[in-house]
């Protein structure tokens, strides 16, 4: 008969570490559940002792005495007296994945034929797993832990758990929003960039892109046209493809966007002019009302992305919705920039009708983002932790652009930067015969990670000798050296097909 204690059972099944984001506890827990699931523990096998386990885990035995207690809360085991804890057989009645196809199944279908849309072939994301384990990582759109608002952050999901808390956000809203959070949105959020709007004309959204896409769906069909900035925002321009539209492609320069260049048949504009998406270059205020005045001329809709707009800028400017008087601006926002990318959290401000449109289309998709964490963010908005969080990352990424500039200039002087006050991330355009993409594989091997800019052209022409680096996530003391590096993968890059 099996004994509790034979470590050859075991020893495959609990591997715990202090460097995990759980809790030892939380990492018993999950291993047994997972090994009950899996099968991999009969019912008549008795689990280790909690002395046994806690002396080979080398924890407390209150650690494993309390995640035993919760397993037997749970339903996942029993106590039997004299005896130990074994695997409930309730658990293990239930039917279980089979382990192999049956004949029917063995016939593999063709999904790629029965697809209506072709997402895998379009742009890939350019985001580094592991970029945190880089020495210099130049990566855009990652947060830096160092700044993180972890207390604030903690305080606000801890009042979110509070018994009233919980009644206000534990039910289903079908398609509405925190209503706490729409007003600090409203109140908080929205005046900084010169809008101000009514509670009917915000909704929130799973990030900038989920608001792209309910747009595309709600507005977009194949044969529509969709004026871009051109290098632009690469994801934007997958998400209107993938709604059928063709994508007119509009040269930047250092204005902006050269609205004369739009086309008057195309049905939308998607610009970034508080910082354009990548250049980093501010729409001029002459091209934003002549933006305008040939939206309102040709019967166009502009979709405004306020693209890296949430920090403080030395000479801030509104957003373009805010100038807008006929309603033909849809504004997307989002406060990944600030709080964290992971949470996911961004919102659309637009006319009532469009809104109440885009509330009724995303119940059939998400029905509404998570309210638990929606409440969380509108607590840490009215506290005021958000305007204090920006100022902090105001100053230190204004910090970390001013030391990047000064190290470019210094070991790439034949580089040439857009340097925009503001934002998170700086647009460089090598010597001709530049390679972006040799160069980022020979600087990943300096642990210095970068990002190509072809992949935010809509053409191929002389696209591969520009890059983005990103500064939200890097040290300051980090930057200086890992130019150094770069320059020398630059200097020791293949030369360029």
């Amino acid at each position: 008969m099996t004994q509790r204690n034979d470590t050859a059972i075991w020893s495959g099944l609990f591997r715990i570490s202090a460097e995990s984001g759980q809790t030892l506890q939380a990492q018993i827990r999950q291993a047994i559940v997972a090994a009950i699931l899996d099968r991999q523990i009969a019912a008549s096998m008795p689990l280790p002792s909690c002395r046994i386990l806690a002396e080979k885990l080398g924890v407390a035995r209150g650690t494993v005495v309390l995640a035993f207690q919760q397993l037997v809360d749970q339903g996942f085991l029993v106590a039997r007296e004299r005896r130990g804890h074994f695997v409930n057989p309730e658990v293990l009645a239930t039917p279980s994945r089979p382990n192999q196809k049956s004949p029917e199944q063995n016939t593999e279908i063709d999904w790629k034929a029965r697809r209506q849309i072709t997402a895998t072939e379009l742009q890939p994301p350019a985001k580094h797993q592991n970029w945190i384990k880089s020495s210099y990582p130049f990566v855009y759109g990652q947060f830096d832990p160092a700044l993180f608002p972890t207390a604030e952050w903690r305080e606000c999901n801890r009042m979110a758990l509070a018994v009233l808390e919980i009644r206000n956000w534990a039910a289903d809203m079908v398609d509405r929003d925190d209503p706490l959070l729409i007003e600090q949105i409203q109140a908080r959020l929205l005046p900084r960039r010169g809008i101000f709007a009514n509670p009917d004309e915000i909704i929130v959204t799973l990030g900038a892109q989920n608001a792209l896409y309910m747009l595309a769906t709600l507005l977009m069909t194949k044969g529509s046209k969709v004026a871009m900035e051109d290098p632009g925002y690469p994801d934007a321009r997958s998400i209107f493809t993938l709604a059928g539209a063709a994508i007119e492609p509009v040269p930047v320069d250092q204005s902006g966007i050269v609205t004369s260049a739009i086309p008057s048949d195309a049905g939308f504009v998607f610009v970034t002019p508080s910082h354009h998406c990548p250049t980093m270059v501010p729409l001029s205020e002459q091209r934003r009302h002549d933006l305008l005045a040939r939206a309102s001329q040709n019967d166009q809709i502009v979709i405004e992305d306020g693209y890296d707009s949430q920090l403080i800028d030395e000479a801030p400017q509104q957003a373009l919705k805010s100038i807008d008087r006929a309603g033909r601006v849809v504004y997307v926002g989002s406060m990944s920039k600030t709080l964290a990318p992971g949470l996911r959290l961004g919102y659309i401000v637009a006319s009532a009708d469009l809104i109440a449109e885009l509330r009724a289309l995303r119940r059939f998709m998400l029905r509404h983002p998570p309210a638990n964490n929606q409440r969380a963010v509108a607590l840490f908005l009215s506290l005021g932790h958000h305007e204090a969080l920006v100022r902090r990352l105001s100053t230190a990424f204004e910090e970390r652009r001013k030391r990047l500039v000064h190290a470019i200039s210094n070991f790439l002087p034949d580089w040439r930067s857009t340097d925009s006050a503001g934002g998170t991330s700086l647009w460089l355009e090598g010597p001709r015969g530049t390679d972006s993409r040799i160069l980022a594989q020979a600087a990943a091997t300096r642990s210095v990670l970068i990002e190509p800019g072809d992949r935010f052209f809509h053409g191929e022409d002389g696209s591969s000798r520009y890059l983005r680096l990103g500064f939200s996530s890097i040290a300051l003391q980090h930057i200086e050296p890992g130019i150094r590096e770069l320059a020398t993968a630059a200097g020791r890059r293949p030369a360029a097909a």
